[in-house]
């Protein structure tokens, strides 16, 4: 185990490499092929290896890196580091302004204007991964095909015409509930939350929703030089 997992942070084996098979392994070591296979399964509980039938197993990143000024899809980040995107849709149901102020003014709505309301659990591999809940307003989409909650969001509102044309987003860290713990497994670490507003091209907003990551999987860069490229 130690010895793959140096190869990894040496650089020697990179994202997408194959390691070496458990015979290669027991071979090499001089062990048994049932030491290595409980080797090659606690890699890959860890997060260091996915493990493919018929085919061996392939190093995989545990932390997906974002870029702020690059806007970019769950299922694109969970591709990033080898892991396929699933969506459970956990809760529906529709609001009134009134009932949901804060977020009826990110959407500029009034308080008796309606919108949906859907909370999805987002998983890599079928691990949780991450929570969202997200606003969208009756009057951009009247009825809500709720079968595609479970599948990208982004394609949905490309699919109805709506164009997105920017993003107002807020970065910070929360403890997690009682309720995030279970749904995510974790105990006292920090939640990475990411707030955001989308616009159409006649500025008006379209969605608003509140994503809350596991902080072990993400992290974000910032490149000064892209921020004063973008501004002149």
């Amino acid at each position: 185990e130690n010895y793959i997992k140096e190869e990894i942070e040496r650089g020697n084996l990179d994202i997408g490499d194959q390691i070496m098979t458990e015979y290669q392994l027991s071979d090499k070591f001089g062990i048994g092929r049932l030491t290595v296979n409980k080797a090659i399964i606690n890699l890959a509980k860890e997060g260091y290896i996915k493990r493919i039938a018929g085919k061996g197993s392939f190093v995989i990143s545990q932390t997906v890196t974002r870029d702020l000024f690059v806007r970019r899809s769950f299922t694109q980040d969970m591709e990033s580091i080898g892991l396929k995107a699933g969506s459970l849709l956990m809760e529906y149901k529709l609001l009134m302004g009134s009932e949901a102020p804060k977020i009826a003014r990110h959407l500029d709505l009034r308080m008796d204007d309606y919108m949906h309301y859907f909370a999805r659990l987002r998983t890599g591999d079928g691990e949780p991964v991450a929570i969202s809940y997200t606003y969208v307003p009756t009057k951009i989409i009247k009825e809500f095909d709720l079968t595609v909650l479970n599948e990208s969001l982004n394609k949905y509102f490309e699919d109805m015409g709506i164009v997105d044309n920017g993003t107002k987003q807020k970065m910070s860290a929360h403890l997690p509930t009682k309720e995030q713990k279970e749904l995510l497994n974790i105990d006292h670490e920090a939640l990475l939350r990411s707030a955001h507003t989308r616009f159409t091209k006649d500025n008006v907003a379209y969605e608003y929703t509140e994503t809350y990551y596991r902080s072990d999987m993400f992290e974000y860069t910032f490149d000064s030089n892209l921020a004063i490229r973008d501004t002149d």
